[in-house]
């Protein structure tokens, strides 16, 4: 069952339900949430599914729900992956900039399964196209989701395994909801693009400095303002540019 499925029937208090299942769209006014309502799908998006692979066409736009989470990925030739964006509830993964075609540079993958609203990509670009401030909002969203990329570059250049992990954990609580996040060591040395011996040697530090807590296949945040002073500054220089950027959608 979809955790957004009450959303569904699309009577006034579900369709409000679903505009605000997503904090992306529920900066939207219901006047502009109504030229994109019809065309929306909920869906269940499960850990591991690949939403698109390099080189695909972004025919369709995925607006992640409540927990779920999505991760945008970098592919080497040699098949290594190292994560680039992190989207959740505060976001939208697929076509947000270009017009006609889009191939998708890097492949999308679910890491934290969910519910998702989606829509065919076209039906986004009318919207664009029909409402001028719809059309200011996603590409502010870009501009954020850039940000991230770029600050994601310098952040794996500079900064130790350490503070990367820091500041995953705490993006990742952020769109969690939740202080118990679903991950593997082996998915978070994967995002990371480290050994997972490195990653275990780093939550057992967290965890001996009572930080974190893990448990199998979970991760639970302990100390908040203590991982905040773990992490590197990237994680703070992405939160408030988006805010900057993005004041009417809380992440």
């Amino acid at each position: 069952m979809s955790n957004i499925e009450i959303a569904v029937g699309r009577d006034g208090p579900a369709r409000e339900s679903l505009r605000r299942a997503n904090r992306l769209l529920a900066a939207l006014s219901p006047r502009e949430f109504g030229f994109i309502e019809p065309h929306l799908e909920v869906v269940e998006l499960t850990r591991g599914q690949v939403l698109f692979e390099p080189g695909d066409d972004v025919a369709l736009t995925h607006f992640p729900c409540c927990r779920t989470m999505v991760s945008l990925l970098i592919v080497t030739r040699d098949g290594r992956e190292v994560e680039a964006a992190t989207i959740g509830r505060e976001g939208a993964v697929g076509g947000i900039v270009s017009d006609g075609h889009k191939p998708a540079f890097g492949r999308a993958v679910v890491q934290i399964a969910g519910g998702a609203l989606c829509i065919p990509t076209s039906h986004l670009e009318a919207a664009k196209l029909g409402s001028g401030r719809f059309s200011d909002l996603f590409a502010r969203y870009a501009d954020a989701l850039l940000a991230q990329i770029m600050q994601s570059a310098a952040c794996n250049a500079l900064h130790r395994a350490e503070e990367r992990c820091a500041r995953w954990l705490l993006a990742t609580h952020d769109r969690a909801g939740d202080h118990v996040i679903e991950l593997t060591q082996e998915s978070l040395a994967e995002m990371l693009g480290v050994q997972r011996t490195t990653v275990t040697a780093i939550t057992s530090d967290l965890a001996a400095r009572g930080l974190i807590r893990t448990h199998r296949g979970r991760v639970e945040v302990i100390d908040r303002p203590g991982l905040e002073r773990a992490a590197c500054e990237c994680y703070v220089a992405v939160e408030d540019h988006f805010a900057r950027l993005l004041p009417e959608v809380d992440t």
